[in-house]
């Protein structure tokens, strides 16, 4: 067996089975519904990561598939520089023992094809690529076609921008491949700052110990064994850690199986994505629950109690009472003793004192209603809060927060909308019922009667003024028919309006309550398109960003 096949059996293969282009594609998709869902709900400080994955996401699956990103990362006297010079066979990156060394990463491509604009992408300078193209002829290069293996500043300059650099292409990078060395392997900058971050890209993270030939085998395997050992600590149990060496034993090989295996697969960058996208979703899931009630978290009750609010305060109690005393007006006006019907005219009729009006308008005045007291206005204030705490109870933050201010997205509009309703509303007045029609005819009767009587007494008592011959006319009974008319008409009058009184009063409730049955069907439909739908909208949204998230995740 020989050497590259020995160390194939001892270096673990990583990230388990190939990351699908296209489940991991829909994940992204996902993770973007959940940020469309989630806009203007949850703080935008909580959504950066998700927006920078999918951005970065969409970036790098467009780019060459055919190329896999491995980055040297380490710190200043590591020998990553070297490394990268030994495994491209060319003085290309500057070794340097001193800081600051060059803050642009270099780059060696093998196979140039469609690396440009991944390279581009990554931000690499144009005087800092270099290719294996020319030099695959003639030597074993082949396995690492497709390779762009980059030379990242030291992650311990002092130079800030250096840093900067670092962490900005680590996050863009497919494979990252740690150069430690046997000095400060165990530094906890390297581990906590880097090293404990990448859990969630242990697939894609690979640990040397570099500079080993400046060691025995027994030290280089015991230093070995214990960076296995932090690794655990770090959360990176299982991830590939070896020595190697620029110079002599035990060489680059087995660097370049690893490097050789990740171009192979090309699952690296699909496994770097899928890794962020796994973070994005691990960082979000405080945001939604496992369940939710959806649009049915508002009940009834709490929705009954708004609008009976709601309805206090525009004044439907008042109007309701206006409307029965307007039906008894305007009752009266049909069904009482015509002469009492004029005198019924001077009075004001109650609808119309509240600039009311029972001909629908296409544009409502304004009415003259009286303000909403501090009570009222209060008692809407408690039932919106109400809404909205029955709505989001039970939620994680920052939902409640934003149902609550959804609650209230509106608040402004609803006095005017309230006087429009009211205004706008059908009270049910402009019709007369045909029983009117009748009452009055027979009202009519009694007074033409009666008026007919009181004529032709009229008529006598001026002919015996005069002294002319009396005028004698029918009787009924003793008493003379025209005295009978006029008696008979204006008690038939009278004892019409004692009988129909009590009707008026039935009917002219029920008007009442027909009345305030419509105005609270239209003050309703205030809360619900006022305060109910926005919260609606945000639970809407919760429950979206919910399934979206869940769909998201692997």
């Amino acid at each position: 067996m020989s050497l590259v096949e020995r160390i194939k059996q001892v270096i673990p293969r990583q990230g388990g089975g190939p990351v699908d282009a296209d489940r991991l594609a829909g994940r992204v998709d996902s993770l973007h519904r959940f940020v469309q869902a989630a806009e203007g709900h949850v703080p935008e400080d909580q959504l950066v990561t998700a927006r920078t994955v999918i951005d970065r996401a969409g970036e790098r699956l467009a780019l060459s598939r055919a190329h896999t990103v491995v980055a040297l990362a380490g710190a200043t006297g590591s020998g990553k520089s070297s490394l990268f010079n030994a495994i491209s066979k060319f003085q290309l990156s500057r070794v340097g023992v001193r800081r600051p060394t060059t803050g642009a990463a270099h780059a060696c491509v093998w196979g140039p094809q469609g690396a440009g604009p991944l390279l581009d992408w990554l931000g690499v300078p144009p005087s800092r690529r270099f290719t294996r193209e020319s030099a695959l002829d003639g030597e074993d290069e082949a396995g690492l076609r497709g390779l762009v293996l980059l030379d990242l500043p030291d992650f311990d300059s002092i130079e800030a921008q250096h840093r900067i650099e670092v962490d900005r292409l680590l996050r863009l990078v497919d494979l990252v491949v740690w150069v430690l060395d046997p000095q400060k392997y165990a530094d906890r900058v390297v581990h906590e700052r880097y090293l404990a971050q990448f859990q969630r890209h242990r697939d894609v993270t690979v640990v040397v110990l570099n500079q080993a030939d400046r060691l025995t085998r027994t030290d280089s395997e015991r230093i070995v064994a214990d960076l296995h050992r932090l690794l655990d600590a770090d959360g990176l149990g299982g991830v590939p850690a070896f020595a190697t060496s620029a110079k002599g034993r035990p060489g680059l090989d087995a660097l370049r199986v690893t490097l050789e295996r990740a171009v192979a697969e090309r699952q690296a960058s699909l496994r770097r994505l899928a890794g962020d996208v796994d973070d994005a979703v691990d960082a979000l899931e405080p945001v939604v629950a496992l369940d939710t009630r959806g649009a049915d978290r508002i009940s009834r009750g709490a929705v009954d109690r708004l609008s009976g609010a709601l309805s206090a305060a525009a004044g439907v109690p008042i109007v309701a009472d206006a409307t029965e005393r307007t039906y008894r007006h305007r009752a009266t006006g049909v069904l009482g003793w015509p002469v009492a019907r004029w005198i019924r005219r001077l009075r004001p009729d109650p609808l119309r004192r509240l600039h009311l009006s029972t001909v629908q308008l296409e544009a409502p005045a304004a009415t003259s209603l009286p303000e909403s007291t501090a009570a009222q206005k209060a008692a809407v204030g408690l039932a919106s809060r109400e809404v909205a705490e029955e709505a989001s109870a039970g939620l994680p933050e920052p939902w409640p927060a934003a149902i609550t201010a959804a609650s209230r997205s509106r608040v402004d509009d609803v006095p005017d909308a309230l006087d429009v309703a009211v205004a706008s509303a059908d009270l049910g007045m402009e019709r007369k019922p045909f029983w009117w029609q009748l009452v009055g005819a027979l009202q009519w009767l009694g007074a033409a009667a009666a008026l007919a009587g009181l004529v032709w007494l009229a008529v006598r008592a001026v002919f015996a003024f005069l002294g002319l011959p009396n005028l004698d006319g029918p009787q009924v009974g003793r008493l003379p028919l025209a005295t009978a008319l006029l008696g008979g008409g204006l008690l038939f009058g009278l004892l019409l309006a004692v009988v129909i009184r009590p009707v008026v009063g039935i009917a002219a409730r029920r008007a009442r309550a027909r009345a305030e049955r419509r105005l609270r069907a239209t003050i309703a439909d205030v809360a619900t398109t006022h305060i109910v739908t926005p919260i609606r909208d945000v639970l809407r949204s919760y429950d979206d960003a919910r399934e979206a998230l869940s769909a998201a995740r692997d």
